[in-house]
């Protein structure tokens, strides 16, 4: 990797991860520069797997009716952005958890999720005009997780485009739990887990029904 080209390189990598399925124009136009430029480092994290191109259904007016490829990123890209556990970390926690149970997988959840929950509360405090909704994504995006929200008939959408404890998730999906119920909790409504990272999904999803205040 060129060492000039890296940040723009990891600006467009960081914008993939927050946007989810991006086409190389929508980038450029987000990052302010050329298509041509945006296209050259995409072959490159597409090269390196950092990033996956699929065909998008939304058609660009200078392809003549052929779909754009929107871009996603992968989890290797993922492991460029706040990444809280080494190999050797993951390892330790999973052997901890073989080792105490279910009481070591509590204690592990309530370390992780207490800080995003108190940042939620915290938000709230401060602005007493910000939403519930505003709050969370506020939360899980000081937790590491890249959350964005979209609003969807009947309720929106919470988008976690990373997850820092995919890891041990995979090995302890009772963690996934743990957070689906602190977000229901911290918005008092039911939610529906519908995709995780840890699962093998591209993204973290959860709907959230109409009622609560976006």
């Amino acid at each position: 990797m060129v060492e000039a080209s890296a940040p723009t390189r990891s600006r467009i990598l960081r914008v993939i991860m927050a946007k989810g399925n991006i086409t190389a124009t929508q980038l450029a136009t987000q990052l302010g520069i050329t298509p041509a430029a945006v296209r050259r480092h995409l072959d490159l994290l597409e090269g390196e797997g950092l990033v996956v191109a699929r065909s998008s259904r939304r058609r660009q007016s200078s392809s003549r009716g052929r779909p754009a490829k929107a871009f996603q990123i992968t989890d290797a890209g993922r492991d460029r952005f706040y990444q809280a556990y080494s190999k050797l970390a993951v390892q330790a926690i999973v052997q901890l958890l073989e080792a105490a149970g279910p009481q070591g997988l509590d204690a592990l959840a309530q370390a992780h999720f207490s800080p995003i929950e108190a940042f939620f509360s915290e938000a709230l405090a401060a602005d007493p005009d910000k939403t519930p909704h505003a709050a969370l994504v506020a939360a899980l995006d000081a937790g590491g997780y890249a959350a964005s929200l979209s609003q969807m008939a009947g309720g929106a959408q919470l988008c976690q485009h990373h997850c820092p404890v995919a890891d041990v998730a995979r090995a302890y999906p009772e963690i996934c739990e743990v957070e689906t119920s602190l977000i229901a909790q911290l918005l008092q409504s039911h939610v529906q887990r519908l995709a995780t990272i840890a699962h093998g999904d591209g993204v973290c999803t959860t709907n959230i029904p109409a009622g609560v205040p976006a």
